[in-house]
């Protein structure tokens, strides 16, 4: 038999080296309760964290992470069983700080479920992992375009306005079009409302600038079927000798149909860049979307909005009916905003009742309207839940950035006060942000549920 004495110093013991190692790990580890509240952090974990906190004070894991994770309590209380990986390397997109060129910040977290009472995060800062990434698989992409199943190209010669400038066999078989569209702008391959004439001209000069420009989605065939595509842009590299003529070939386009590998691209995709419960986009796919917004913005300015909603009395929806059925209603209303708005545009949930669209090439009025019909829109619907059939409305504000060398920061700020305004003037309308709000006293930071 132990003497107790010896008991309690062993435990004093492995107490001491658990601190060590927590404290001397070169990743953030933070042990908490189901609940979330922090038991032992160390300082890499402080670090990172801190500037997430609303208030300043790390207490609890999820709470200090809801902003721009807001499903961990819900993935937590959903995971069936008694202990094991909740999920792994899951990124949070930070917002940027600054003007438009500050670097965002990506972390990574996994989620360990220790025990029935105890959770496990272990935090990493891997920004300048995902840079890379980034461009291996960009470079991947490229190859891959170039390597395999040759048979389902569509090949095509572009002028410097992105016109097609020939027809042949490669695009019929691919594609179903004709000669006919010599002369059309090579958005005529993408759907309805899913390119702009600014975003054409921004994929031709991105591909002067890095020598090919890339992207993947639905494509349209001439019978109006849609495909999943590969479409690579690059500068043809005798163009010069045709001098200055408008008309002739100065990029090539290749086409390619890559159905067969639609689920697993979606499924990496939904992965990284989709939100957990309304599988909109997420934090990450909203900030890198504005990025590069802002970036083809500095090339050739065009308006850029965005329209942030809020679900009104949400903590009284979660309170009255339970978190399920707020769930609920939070998944409908991303169904509204998914149907309202263009495939161009990014709709995003960027944190528990908030939700964001980015507009590009869209200015105030177009904005304005868009987010009237979808308010109009909720005000009408019931969601079922549990035997209910909840009524909810929603808050916007509207913030649009022209020529003025600002960042995404600054849009979000002027959208959020624009928002607070809108709650303040007794919900369920929308409001457009003016250089007056600027001069209000800044709202206060909202939870994520106060509605």
């Amino acid at each position: 038999m132990i003497p107790v004495d010896d008991s309690v110093e062993s435990l004093r013991a492995e107490h001491e080296a658990l601190m060590q190692f927590l404290y001397l790990a070169p990743v953030g580890l933070v042990q908490a309760d189901l609940d979330g509240e922090i038991v032992m952090i160390n300082p890499i974990s402080a670090q990172l964290l801190m500037p997430l906190s609303p208030d300043g004070c790390l207490t609890n894991l999820f709470a200090a992470l809801e902003g721009v994770a807001p499903d961990l309590r819900l993935q937590c209380r959903e995971y069936p069983r008694a202990n094991g990986m909740v999920f792994e390397g899951l990124h949070i997109h930070l917002r940027p700080q600054g003007l438009r060129k500050a670097t965002p910040q990506i972390l990574s977290l996994t989620l360990l479920k220790l025990d029935e009472a105890r959770v496990m995060a272990v935090i990493q800062d891997v920004t300048a992992e995902v840079r890379r990434e980034r461009q291996l698989r960009q470079s991947d992409a490229w190859l891959n375009a170039i390597l395999t199943r040759i048979s389902d190209y569509a090949l095509a010669a572009l002028d410097r306005q992105g016109r097609l400038c020939d027809w042949n066999e490669s695009i019929a078989r691919v594609t179903g079009f004709d000669e006919h569209i010599v002369g059309s702008p090579y958005s005529i391959f993408y759907p309805r409302d899913a390119m702009t004439d600014e975003h054409l001209l921004d994929r031709l000069r991105e591909a002067d600038h890095n020598g090919w420009s890339m992207d993947e989605g639905l494509r349209l065939r001439a019978d109006g079927s849609q495909f999943w595509c590969s479409a690579l842009i690059a500068p043809l590299p005798d163009r010069e000798a045709f001098g200055d003529d408008p008309n002739a070939p100065a990029f090539c386009l290749i086409l390619r149909d890559i159905s067969d590998k639609r689920a697993a691209t979606e499924k990496r995709r939904q992965a990284a860049f989709c939100d957990h419960l309304t599988e909109l986009a997420n934090r990450r796919a909203f900030f890198e979307a504005a990025e590069l917004e802002l970036d083809r913005a500095a090339h050739t300015p065009r308006s850029l909005a965005l329209i942030v909603f809020d679900a009104d009395h949400f903590k009284h929806i979660n309170d009255r009916y339970g978190h399920p059925a707020g769930d609920r209603v939070l998944c409908d209303l991303a169904n509204v905003l998914r149907d309202t708005f263009r495939a161009v545009d990014t709709v995003a949930r960027l944190g528990g009742e908030e939700f964001a669209v980015l507009l590009p090439s869209t200015g105030i009025e177009q904005a304005l309207a868009s987010a009237e019909r979808l308010r109009a829109q909720v005000a009408t619907r019931l969601v079922a839940a549990d035997g209910f059939e909840i009524a909810y409305t929603v808050s916007a504000g509207v913030a649009v950035l022209n020529d003025e060398g600002l960042g995404i920061d600054a849009l979000v700020k002027r959208a959020d006060q624009a928002l607070y305004f809108a709650k303040s003037q007794g919900r369920n309308r929308v409001s457009p942000w003016n250089p007056e709000l600027a001069t209000h006293e800044n709202p206060p930071p909202r939870s994520r549920h106060a509605g």
